[in-house]
């Protein structure tokens, strides 16, 4: 029972990966200069963002920044490696879909910097003048994921 777990968080992994990756590659099909801004809704744009960095782009102005995507990817894996593992051992399929979630964002991520040396990023929420931090599908999921852990850890009362 337990394999059948990790077999639904490595779907999860790659619905996850796979729908980050070709909404990366439609943005930047159709957004393809910094420039360009698309209106979606009162409350949404699609922007093109290269963030070098990490989350909200803390790093990206790091001198000597030439090594920071290979850093990046680098500790990218080794989470990716003790996540699989927690997987590939869990008992819970919340915890199963959770894992795979952020599994499959880090891996969108790692792939946007294998491929341009930093992730795309591409919504833009706002609210009455107030933007947050433009992010992608691979950020929602890292952050859905986590939540779900959380969540998985209050009902077990952990």
């Amino acid at each position: 029972m337990r394999h059948r777990r990790a077999t639904i968080g490595f779907y999860m992994m790659a619905v996850v990966g796979l729908t980050d990756q070709i909404a990366k590659w439609l943005i930047l099909d159709r957004l393809g200069d910094v420039e360009h801004m698309a209106y979606v809704a009162p409350f949404l744009n699609f922007v093109l963002v290269w963030n070098k960095g990490v989350t909200f782009g803390i790093l990206s102005h790091v001198t000597g920044q030439h090594y920071m995507p290979y850093a990046l990817i680098g500790v990218a894996a080794v989470i990716l490696f003790f996540l699989g593992r927690w997987l590939w051992l869990t008992n819970s399929t919340l915890v199963a879909l959770a894992l795979g979630a952020i599994m499959g964002g880090a891996v969108g991520n790692v792939i946007d910097r294998v491929r341009y040396g930093a992730v795309v990023d591409f919504l833009d929420f706002h609210y009455r003048g107030y933007h947050w931090y433009a992010f992608n599908i691979a950020d929602a999921a890292i952050v859905t994921g986590v939540a779900l852990l959380l969540l998985d850890g209050m009902l077990k009362g952990k």
